[in-house]
């Protein structure tokens, strides 16, 4: 009588470490979205995203422009094109940092009473200086140039 070959299993540790390797689980289809981003809009959020005028792409070393009515104080505007998060912590001053967590470099999606929070695993930033808040997050998010020219920040990408 010939053997049945049973269906094979793996537990979630086992698929999640082959799934961060590259390395197909015989048997199992694995999907792996939890450190993903989109460029869709952020859900219950104060934070804006919007078209940015003279974008130079997600490879960044240019500047890209959004008007200040985009970013609300103590919110911010979220770039999802160039993962650039710029911030209104007070009335007039503006501040802008990498959108991508230190964490697991997932784009942060939401900016509440100067808090960038990153939806993968709760990582939370300031939004007044990019520190680290509430970790799983290791380094606070890199600083980048901005600048305020009428009602236009203009922003290094």
């Amino acid at each position: 009588m010939a053997e049945q070959s049973q269906p094979t299993s793996a537990d979630r540790r086992t698929v999640l470490r082959a799934t961060a390797l590259g390395v197909a689980v015989a048997g199992v289809g694995v999907t792996a979205a939890a450190c993903s981003s989109s460029n869709s809009q952020p859900q219950g959020s104060a934070a804006q995203t919007a078209s940015v005028a003279g974008a130079t792409g997600a490879a960044g070393g240019g500047t890209a422009t959004v008007a200040a009515s985009k970013v609300p104080v103590d919110s911010g505007f979220i770039d999802q094109t160039n993962r650039v998060v710029v911030t209104q912590p007070s009335s007039g001053e503006f501040k802008a940092f990498t959108a991508v967590c230190t964490h697991a470099q997932c784009t942060v999606s939401t900016i509440s009473n100067n808090v960038i929070q990153c939806p993968c695993h709760g990582s939370q930033y300031s939004a007044k200086d990019g520190s680290v808040i509430q970790g799983p997050a290791p380094s606070p998010l890199t600083s980048k140039t901005v600048s305020v020219s009428g009602s236009t920040i203009t922003y290094e990408t």
